[in-house]
Parts: structure tokens; C-alpha cells; sequence
């Protein structure tokens, strides 16, 4: 039956992947903050950005995610203890992983992926 719908399968597959890394980069960011007694990695504000190494190219307006930040938010450095590396999108880089994140005023942490093939996927606490 996979022979049947490959293409949709692919969709599938690359979502999964999205939903765990999205998990993934949640639970360092919380992690971090719970290390680090309530304090939030430098840069996480309530203007959403895009997660990534690159100082130019991070703003971006799809599956979600209304990037409008210039640079993006390097998290590499202060998440390395609880992330090897940044996840990265299938369609990203780690320049542009195609990862947002946004802390919002009563500090709710929500992390989207920008490229995702169905409608939204993110997650917040």
C-alpha cells in the first residue's frame, strides 16, 4: 500500500520528523530555562524568530511562523548541554533551520516549524 501514495508517505515522514525536532528544541529551551532558575536564553522575546546561525535571510512567512527578524536566533551555543546540535529542517540549514521561536508575555515558550507540508505544527509550554 506505501507504493501506492509515495509522495504523501514523503509529506509524512518529513512532518514526523518536524513534530520531533520541535519537541526536541522545546524541552532544551525549558530545560535551560529550569537550569538556569527562570531565566530565558538570550534573544527569546515576544517577536518571533527564526532559529539558526545566519545574520542575514531569517525572515520567513510560511507553515505558520511569521518571521520578520532580520538575523536569526543562534540558540547553538546556549542549548549545546541539552542539544548536540540544533535540529534542522529537511528544507533548512543550520544557517536556516526553518525553526521559529517566540516566549509570549506571561512566558509561554512556542516553538513552529516553518516548512511543514500539513497545516501547523508547533508546541508550547
Amino acid at each position: 500500500f506505501v507504493a501506492l501514495n509515495p509522495g504523501q508517505r514523503i509529506k509524512d515522514a518529513k512532518d514526523a520528523r518536524r513534530t520531533s525536532d520541535v519537541d526536541s528544541i522545546l524541552t532544551a529551551i525549558h530545560t535551560y530555562i529550569v537550569d538556569q532558575k527562570g531565566t530565558t536564553p538570550a534573544g527569546l522575546t515576544t517577536a518571533e524568530k527564526q532559529l539558526g546561525t545566519a545574520t542575514t535571510g531569517c525572515a520567513i512567512a510560511t507553515g505558520g511562523c511569521n518571521v520578520t527578524a532580520v538575523a536569526c536566533l543562534d540558540l547553538s551555543t546556549v542549548l549545546v548541554k541539552y542539544l548536540k546540535t540544533i535540529p534542522v529542517d529537511p528544507s533548512g540549514t543550520a544557517a536556516t533551520t526553518r525553526y521559529s521561536a517566540i516566549q509570549d508575555s506571561n512566558g509561554m515558550v512556542t516553538v513552529t516549524a516553518c516548512s511543514a507540508d500539513t497545516p501547523t505544527i508547533q508546541s508550547s509550554r
